[in-house]
């Protein structure tokens, strides 16, 4: 239970690969121009993630250690492949707005890591949950990112929600006010760039204020056991 909890918060928070490993920031950056856009690429590259490190885990011990990487990359290959195929039956018009990043996904070194030095490392349970909790932690800034620049640059969230959910969804669609003309700085590249920095910069303050609590806490506790021995 303990190494699953460790999993957890690695990939959601501590080692999350996109705002921690800063990895995969082509596709994070290109197609958060909305939350839907976010959430079918992280929905699309958890389930790469999860089926890449579940394949590797089960045949870590008949993989020739000099051609491990060569597997590995035609394991994440095949996920991509059937991912790709998935979407283009039942989501085409989100596959179309996706574009090149769904093939991309190949080439995301979060996931060519964690299947080289997790996966190829660990039984089936554990690559397993590894693989779900940095899709998470991935797809959740994609979200965030994507929600930060869609309300800025349209005054939506949700927009595009049928593109993923189906006809029923475009109720979810929220608009927070409406303008003359969109935000251009939110929805072009530099408002990516911006947010993703406000994002790493707001993880480090709640990491300090975290730490100072930590060992404020750790501080109290030493000098009390300090009194307690002075007393016996």
């Amino acid at each position: 239970m303990n190494e699953y909890k460790n999993l957890g918060i690695q990939g959601l928070w501590k080692n999350n690969p996109a705002i921690v490993q800063l990895l995969g920031l082509c596709p994070l950056l290109a197609v958060t121009g909305t939350v839907v856009n976010g959430l079918g690429l992280g929905l699309a590259t958890t389930l790469v993630l999860l089926g890449s490190n579940i394949t590797v885990s089960l045949v870590r011990n008949f993989v020739p250690n000099e051609i491990r990487i060569p597997i590995f990359v035609m394991i994440i290959a095949a996920f991509v492949t059937i991912v790709e195929l998935v979407m283009h039956a039942y989501t085409f018009e989100l596959y179309q707005a996706l574009g090149i990043f769904i093939p991309l996904i190949v080439t995301n070194c979060a996931i060519i890591g964690r299947a080289e030095a997790y996966a190829s490392k660990n039984p089936v349970p554990f690559a397993a949950f590894d693989g779900l909790a940095m899709g998470l932690g991935f797809t959740l800034i994609l979200v965030v990112l994507g929600g930060m620049r869609e309300v800025l640059g349209y005054g939506t969230l949700l927009a595009g929600a049928e593109l993923l959910l189906g006809d029923w969804a475009t109720a979810l669609e929220i608009q927070i006010f409406t303008t003359e003309s969109n935000f251009l700085l939110a929805i072009l590249p530099p408002g990516a760039f911006l947010g993703m920095g406000l994002l790493i910069a707001a993880k480090n303050i709640i990491d300090d204020v975290i730490a100072k609590r930590e060992a404020h806490a750790n501080k109290k506790v030493v000098q009390r056991a300090r009194v307690t021995g002075t007393d016996l």
